[in-house]
């Protein structure tokens, strides 16, 4: 069967009648099968995916086929789907299975999307390499002794690998741009509140946002399209109405022939930029200039002071957050537990993760008396002005242009200091921490055979532009998924 790079050149096909929605769900499965090394699914819902396929295959003979008929996607294991497992890759939450869907799967099965199972991550969406599952590392399915980022690693890998055609992942300091990196594919991270969390298992509630992960751009617009806007079971979810992003792709949807794009100049300064992404990254400005654009770099003083923000006030949510994982209710128990305090205590200790552990136990430092002014304060201030200047670029440039990663995937093991792994966010966390929409592109390749990521931040709720001008730089400059 044929690579597509989107939805619409498998919906051609399906309405030409080359293919079926069963035989391409059939074909991701033994995809799967095949690549079982990866560790990218931690279930296939195989059984389930067919039957849907037929069901949908019925429909598009019959007229009545959704926008998404023909999409086969994954979802990350802490986004809920009603009446299958979800564990947010960790032992708390073994076996558990979840009674209600979240709002994004509801309205992707509205339009005719089958999900085709459940990916790995990292614990509760903590970590930057997809080393920190329960149930085992991810594989770059490049090179298998490099990571595959993280946290919705098993996601960027199953687009990677063509086991599925795209895949939803979670995004709270670059946890969908970062893999997508690694991995040579698209990751888009929405305005905060376009997307409902309703159903996303919580790791930092002010930061979290859900988005796709696929091959073009293109499908980004479509499946965001889709999954945004208004929902009453998410009281952070905007009102705002969800403009066609997909119909408004293409240089004729822009009023502007050209765009002002700054370029943050203390990350191109960084000494942990690697020279072949920097040089990547000149090449494509010294380009733009040349149409036309206006590319600027702009001074960003604040470069040092956001990876510590970022984990001051994330760990601070992850503590009130995790609180609810307690072996009471649902989820592991410990079978040494004698009383209700052991029960508490030993069913956490043995249930979390070490680096779950060490972000509890850090957020519910800086929360604690005599530290709350001098870290949780002090960071929502820090968080305050990141977020002014910011918002000052944006009043004078349409995009930001910067490195996704500092550098392309690492080796397993590498980052064994929790610091140097906290660090491989610095160019990520900005979106999170000042709530705007940001894309990762595939637009380049280093010369050690890794892909790696440029990246686009745009102003709130302006993804149209974002998408439109992203589509027109994976056309210009190549695409290496």
């Amino acid at each position: 069967m044929r690579t597509y790079s989107t939805i619409a050149e498998i919906q051609n096909d399906l309405q030409k009648k080359k293919i079926t929605v069963k035989a391409l769900v059939q074909h991701y499965l033994n995809r799967i099968e095949m690549n079982n090394h990866l560790n990218a699914f931690l279930e296939v819902f195989g059984e389930e995916a067919l039957q849907r396929a037929e069901e949908i295959d019925r429909r598009i003979a019959d007229g009545k086929g959704g926008r998404l008929a023909g999409l086969v996607i994954a979802l990350k294991d802490n986004i809920c789907y009603k009446g299958h497992k979800v564990s947010a890759s960790s032992k708390i939450l073994a076996g558990f299975t979840s009674v209600y869907s979240a709002t994004v799967t509801e309205r992707l099965l509205k339009e005719d999307a089958i999900i085709i199972g459940r990916c790995n991550c990292d614990e509760f969406a903590m970590g930057s390499s997809n080393e920190n599952s329960a149930y085992g590392p991810v594989l770059n399915a490049i090179h298998n002794k490099h990571v595959p980022g993280g946290s919705s690693g098993g996601s960027a890998v199953a687009v990677q690998a063509g086991l599925c055609h795209a895949a939803l992942g979670s995004d709270t300091g670059g946890s969908i741009r970062q893999p997508a990196s690694f991995c040579g594919i698209v990751g888009f991270k929405p305005t905060y509140g376009r997307v409902s969390r309703y159903g996303l298992i919580a790791y930092a509630s002010s930061f979290d946002q859900v988005g796709p992960l696929t091959k073009s751009v293109e499908d980004a617009a479509l499946i965001t399209e889709v999954m945004a806007g208004k929902d009453d079971y998410d009281s952070t979810a905007s009102t705002k109405p969800v403009p066609s992003y997909s119909s408004e792709l293409g240089v004729g949807s822009r009023e502007k022939k050209v765009v002002k794009i700054a370029y943050i100049k203390d990350c191109f300064e960084s000494p942990g930029l690697d020279p072949q992404i920097k040089s990547r990254m000149e090449e494509i400005i010294a380009d733009l200039r040349k149409e036309g654009n206006t590319v600027e770099a702009v001074e960003f003083p604040y470069l040092d002071y956001m990876v510590p923000a970022y984990y001051v006030l994330t760990t601070a949510e992850a503590s009130s957050n995790l609180s609810r994982f307690g072996g009471v209710l649902y989820g592991y128990r410990s079978k040494n537990a004698t009383s209700i305090d052991s029960t508490y205590i030993k069913s956490r200790t043995e249930g979390f993760g070490t680096e779950v552990k060490r972000r509890i136990m850090l957020g519910t430092f800086v929360l604690s008396a005599g530290y709350y002014d001098a870290y949780y304060a002090r960071g929502q201030k820090v968080r305050r002005i990141l977020r002014d200047k910011t918002s000052a670029i944006l009043e004078k440039y349409d995009f930001i242009l910067m490195p996704s990663t500092p550098k392309t995937a690492f080796e397993f093991g590498a980052n064994k200091d929790p610091v140097s792994m906290y660090l491989e966010d610095i160019f990520t966390v900005q979106a999170n921490l000042t709530g705007l929409p940001a894309i990762s592109l595939p637009l380049g390749k280093h010369n050690n055979g890794l892909p790696f990521g440029v990246q686009l931040m745009g102003n709130k709720f302006e993804e149209s532009a974002l998408f439109s001008f992203s589509a027109e730089l994976c056309k210009k400059y190549g695409h290496f998924a």
